[in-house]
């Protein structure tokens, strides 16, 4: 929220500044626990007169709407000039200062600012995160005054909790404002108190020959609860280091907001911890560290007991409990998901060359961790604690890999599954997500994607194509399924540099591997960037609009274009070049050459810019027109076997 508060309080200063004519030269937020600030640079002292020329009702319109215009402008009729029958009004608004235009911003941003949460507090309506304490607000040096509700600005602020001065801090410009706080025991950037963070916390693992393990959403959190953090080492009881590594670290971050701390040279966690307090203890942090691991082995306790209790009941046994869990109330339950995960993941195996029987057994088991203590205490742990289980139960390394991966990849940096039965399994599962939830009509609208169906649709399509999977996708997926899927490959081929039209191109094929349609839109785009390429489709659309044209007036002309006799050596060299290069593209394209495909379209470059310079297509004679024409559509239909040229905008 606080990192959202800040980019939400720069877009409203701007906008609302904007608005007014002032353009600062630099915005800044600083977001923490107790402050939310905004430092603009770069203001004039007053904002610029305004001349404005509003156009108004022809001279001759009724009065009442030349009545209208005039309320509006604020003029006399005599006023107005008149320009081609048509009155315009020429308005001059003298500039305001600065401080006047800040204070109604500051006002219309604290009334409408919008916290995904929010308060109230007293007799006030004015909602905010937590209560409103103060508004420091000051121009030039001087405070802007504004009065909202009862709160009332000035040139005070607060420091430290606990460490900072007790009196009020004064401050008329943002150097004084930084220096008070810093002086008071506040990091005002959010920045730098994670750089602090992390310095610190190396500095002390470094000294006792440790390693932290990062961990940037904790560090983001952190960083946000405390305005002065101090990195402290505490030390866990080693005799929990016997429970998976996960259940650590989770317990450290999501109870206790802990770092995880490892031994270098085996990469095995250590028994510390790393904790940031929001203080400068007098005793170095000795008693808080003591506290925290009091606290810290109270949750690991926990923890043991989940892990010693779910590791009585098989995996197999759990699957009955899974009728009680439901999916999605137009879905049925998370039983009957399995079900159609294990049939989705038995068509899957003999295209991945996965072993069936490993798979089916995977794709039971997979969910079967969610009705376990320990996923129950910690959802971010499924699958995770399903592979420890599957491995203490003695299941096959593959079987236990596929339970512990089939939710992969969560993210973009998420490692792909790459066995075979582990790569079917998440494959089931995310298809299974994709095609129920399309099935139901509910699929992603704008930024809202509450089932994750774009990082499942990322997912397939990451695992298949680092696999080399050859997945006939309408096999499986419904018209706009497939067409999600196009837009989602869009999205990773544009982060890898491709272009997104160069995906319609193929994908306008039919085709629905999306190992071939990878390799095609590669091909295609280093094509077009060649000079072949560039004149070529330059080519390809003047043919396809000259059809277009004729199509309109008519059907086109069928049949082979002929070597006519009369016909100009330009036609007849594009008709012998379209004969060549067709069988070779073929060819290229049935061994999925598609680099070399290209090549051969490039042969066509040179007779098709000769048949456009020196052939005229609409010829008086009929026999040359109609010729001319299937030559064209000769053109086009060889050019469209590798893609559909005419969704290139380039």
């Amino acid at each position: 929220m606080q990192a959202q508060a800040g980019r939400d309080l720069e877009r409203m200063a701007r906008e609302r500044l904007a608005a007014e004519g002032l353009l600062p030269e630099a915005l800044t937020t600083f977001a923490g626990p107790r402050r939310l600030t905004l430092v603009a640079e770069g203001l004039p002292p007053a904002q610029a007169d305004r001349h404005e020329e509003r156009k108004g009702p022809r001279a001759n319109a009724p009065d009442q709407a030349i009545e209208g215009f005039l309320r509006s402008t604020g003029l006399t009729r005599d006023q107005l000039t008149e320009r081609d029958g048509v009155f315009f009004a020429h308005l001059h608004k003298p500039g305001r200062p600065t401080p006047e235009i800040v204070a109604e911003v500051v006002e219309q941003i604290l009334r409408s600012f919008p916290w995904p949460k929010s308060m109230i507090t007293g007799t006030s309506k004015l909602r905010w995160v937590r209560p409103l304490r103060r508004i420091l607000c000051t121009f030039d040096g001087e405070v802007v005054p504004i009065q909202v509700e009862e709160w009332a600005s000035g040139d005070a602020t607060e420091g430290h909790r606990f460490m900072g001065s007790k009196q009020a801090l004064r401050a008329r410009t943002f150097d004084e404002y930084a220096a008070a706080l810093q002086k008071n025991y506040v990091v005002l950037d959010p920045e730098e108190r994670k750089q602090r963070i992390v310095e610190a916390a190396r500095t002390l693992c470094f000294a006792r020959n440790l390693e932290l393990v990062e961990d940037q959403g904790l560090l983001d959190e952190v960083a946000g609860l405390t305005e002065w953090p101090v990195p402290i080492l505490g030390d866990m009881d080693p005799i929990f280091l016997d429970l998976p590594p996960e259940v650590i670290r989770t317990s450290m971050r999501v109870h206790q907001r802990y770092f995880a701390v490892r031994w270098p040279d085996t990469g095995k966690l250590a028994p510390h911890f790393i904790a940031v307090a929001n203080i400068e203890a007098t005793d170095g942090g000795a008693t808080i560290a003591r506290g925290n691991a009091k606290v810290l082995s109270a949750r690991l306790s926990d923890a043991r007991f989940f892990w010693n209790e779910d590791k009585r009941t098989r995996l197999e046994d759990r699957l009955e409990k899974l009728k009680g869990v439901t999916f999605h109330a137009k879905l049925g339950t998370m039983h009957e998901r399995v079900e159609r995960i294990v049939a989705l993941a038995g068509k899957l195996a003999p295209i991945v060359g996965a072993d069936t029987a490993k798979t089916g057994l995977a794709a039971r088991l997979a969910k079967a961790d969610l009705v376990s203590g320990m996923v129950g205490e910690f959802p971010e742990l499924q699958g995770v604690m399903g592979g420890y289980y599957a491995e203490a139960e003695g299941l096959d390394p593959e079987v236990v890999d596929a339970v512990r991966s089939h939710y992969k990849p969560q993210g973009p940096a998420d490692a792909v599954p790459t066995s075979p039965v582990a790569a079917t399994v998440a494959l089931a599962d995310k298809l299974d997500t994709l095609i129920s939830f399309f099935g139901i009509d509910e699929k992603p609208t704008g930024s809202r994607d509450p089932f994750a169906l774009r990082r499942a649709a990322l997912g397939v399509i990451r695992i298949v194509l680092q696999s080399g999977l050859r997945l006939p996708l309408k096999s499986f997926a419904s018209a706009d399924l497939l067409a999600f899927f196009a837009d989602r490959l869009k999205v990773q081929l544009r982060e890898e540099g491709q272009r997104h039209d160069l995906v319609d191109a193929v994908f306008a094929l039919g085709d629905d591997d999306l190992v071939r349609i990878v390799a095609r839109v590669k091909a295609l785009g280093d094509f077009l960037t060649t000079e072949d390429g560039k004149n070529l489709l330059a080519g390809y659309k003047r043919a396809v609009n000259i059809l277009r044209a004729e199509e309109k007036k008519g059907a086109l002309p069928t049949g082979e274009p002929a070597a006519m006799g009369s016909a100009p050596a330009e036609e007849t060299a594009l008709v012998q070049a379209v004969g060549r290069v067709q069988p070779a593209v073929d060819e290229a394209l049935a061994r999925e050459d598609f680099a070399a495909a290209m090549r051969e379209l490039a042969g066509l470059r040179g007779p098709v810019d000769a048949f456009f310079d020196k052939v005229l297509v609409n010829s008086e004679a009929a026999a040359e027109r109609e010729n001319r024409l299937r030559l064209l559509a000769k053109v086009r239909d060889a050019m469209g076997r590798v893609a559909d040229f005419s969704q290139v905008t380039g």
